[in-house]
């Protein structure tokens, strides 16, 4: 419990207290902000250098997701929302393998289940604003098209699925894939470490090199998870949206 909650760094005993968490999450905010400021002060038509890198990384969102499941019109609208969670989730995720950090920023319920509140929060107004209250509410607990007494178990499921589980789901499967895999290659370097250097059992010393084997392998898979589960919440919340908007079908 120690790894996901250290000790108190600064304005202990505050609302503000930061341990070494929040102090990724801060530095991987501000990393975050300083790249695309620094790429876009001076945008050139033909993009170079950091430019080129940023309108790269942000083509991917906006065709890839937004557009892809929002359409242009309004993939445009919310593409803030969305390249801001990507790219904020995918930092504070790779702060997990950036040497003297070595801790996702959301490998604790704090951020992920802000971000989870901030996607609830837009697709249910973004569905009210285009379809009214009560239409939106109509749409989603009977959706048009089935029978009667069907509704006795679709409208309670769909309260759940819609209204509960959804920001539940977001927070927790991100939080559960940072997690997990930030105790993974704790386990393989931890054992590594222990094993070539901590004991004098030499036969142990060949499962120390397997073990710092296994955790080098096991930090590549987790790069591809740290991008996935980005990926997969910026999509989620685009779907989300998409479907608030057009609740009716």
């Amino acid at each position: 419990m120690a790894e996901f909650f250290p000790d108190v760094i600064l304005f202990a005993g505050t609302p503000f207290a930061i341990d070494r968490v929040m102090l990724v999450r801060l530095l991987m905010t501000v990393v975050v902000a300083v790249f695309f400021l620094v790429a876009m002060r001076s945008p050139k038509l033909v993009p170079r250098g950091v430019q080129n890198a940023a309108e790269y990384f942000l083509d991917f969102v906006r065709k890839h997701i937004a557009e892809d499941i929002l359409g242009r019109e309004q993939g445009k609208r919310f593409l803030p929302l969305l390249t801001t969670l990507f790219f904020l989730i995918f930092a504070c995720n790779v702060s997990g393998i950036i040497p003297l950090l070595n801790m996702p920023g959301t490998a604790r319920v704090g951020l992920p289940m802000v971000l989870a509140v901030v996607t609830y929060i837009v697709f249910n107004y973004a569905g009210i604003k285009a379809q009214g209250f009560g239409p939106y509410l109509k749409n989603n607990l009977f959706p048009p098209g089935v029978p009667k007494p069907v509704y006795i178990l679709l409208t309670p499921v769909e309260l759940l699925s819609t209204f509960v589980i959804r920001p539940v789901t977001l927070t927790f499967r991100l939080l559960g894939n940072m997690m997990s895999g930030h105790l993974v290659l704790v386990l393989f370097f931890g054992a590594s470490w222990y094993m070539l250097f901590q004991i004098s059992d030499l036969w142990l010393k060949p499962v120390g090199v397997l073990s710092l084997a296994m955790g080098f392998v096991f930090t590549l898979f987790e790069m591809l998870v740290q991008f996935l589960q980005a990926y997969i919440f910026t999509l989620l919340a685009a779907v989300y949206i998409d479907g608030a908007l057009h609740a009716e079908h």
